[in-house]
C-alpha cells in the first residue's frame, strides 16, 4: 500500500467519524427535544385541570360534598335540639306573644335547614345505580346550598330571640345585624372575591 492509499484511508475513516458523531449529537438533540416534549405536555394539562372522566370528577365532587355537610349538619344539629327543648322550660310561658312568634320562626327555620342538608343522603340512595351521578351532585350542591342559607336565618333569628330576652331592645338590631353582617362576609362575600380573583388570574 502507497503512501497516498494510506492517506485517503485515514481520510474516509475520519469522514466516517465525523458522520458517526454528527449523527450522534442529532440523536441526542432529538432526545433532548422529546425529553421537554413530557414537561411541556405536562404544563399544559396542568394549566387545564385535572384529567379526569365525567364520573370520576363526579366521585370526587361528591365525597369533598359529604365532607362539607358533615360540617355543617353538626352545628344545624345541635342548634335545632337546644330550640327544641326551650319550649319545656318554665321561662317560655312568660314569653311575650312577639317573642313566642319569633322562637316559632325559628324552629320552622332550624328544621328546613335540618331537611335541606340531610336531602342529599335520601336523593343519592333513590338515583343510586342510574348512571346520573354528575346530576345527582348538581342537586345535591343546590339542596346544600339552600340549606346553608337556612342555616344563616335560623342563627340570626335565634341570636335576636336571645338578645331580646337577655338585653335592652334597643340594641339588639345593631348587634344582630353586626353579626349577621360577619357571617355574609364569611360564608359568601369573601369565597366569591376569592374565586373571581384567582379564577380571572388562572385564565390570564
Amino acid at each position: 500500500m502507497t503512501d497516498g492509499e494510506a492517506g485517503r484511508g485515514r481520510e474516509s475513516a475520519g469522514g466516517r467519524e465525523n458522520t458517526v458523531g454528527i449523527h450522534e449529537t442529532g440523536e441526542g438533540g432529538h432526545e433532548t427535544r422529546q425529553g421537554a416534549h413530557p414537561d411541556g405536555q405536562e404544563g399544559h394539562e396542568n394549566r387545564r385541570g385535572r384529567q379526569e372522566t365525567a364520573d370520576e370528577r363526579a366521585d370526587r365532587q361528591w365525597q369533598d360534598l359529604m365532607q362539607e355537610i358533615r360540617v355543617v349538619q353538626t352545628g344545624v344539629q345541635i342548634l335545632l335540639g337546644f330550640l327544641l327543648t326551650v319550649v319545656f322550660t318554665p321561662r317560655f310561658e312568660s314569653l311575650g306573644s312577639t317573642d313566642k312568634g319569633i322562637y316559632i320562626l325559628t324552629v320552622v327555620l332550624g328544621s328546613l335547614a335540618t331537611g335541606a342538608l340531610i336531602a342529599p343522603v335520601p336523593f343519592h340512595r333513590i338515583v343510586a345505580g342510574r348512571r346520573i351521578k354528575p346530576q345527582a351532585v348538581t342537586w345535591a350542591s343546590r339542596l346544600t346550598f339552600l340549606g346553608i342559607v337556612l342555616l344563616l336565618a335560623t342563627l340570626t333569628s335565634a341570636l335576636f330571640l336571645i338578645l331580646r330576652v337577655a338585653t335592652d331592645n334597643s340594641i339588639v338590631p345593631w348587634i344582630v345585624a353586626g353579626v349577621a353582617a360577619w357571617y355574609l362576609l364569611c360564608w359568601f362575600a369573601l369565597p366569591l372575591w376569592s374565586r373571581y380573583r384567582y379564577t380571572a388570574r388562572r385564565k390570564e
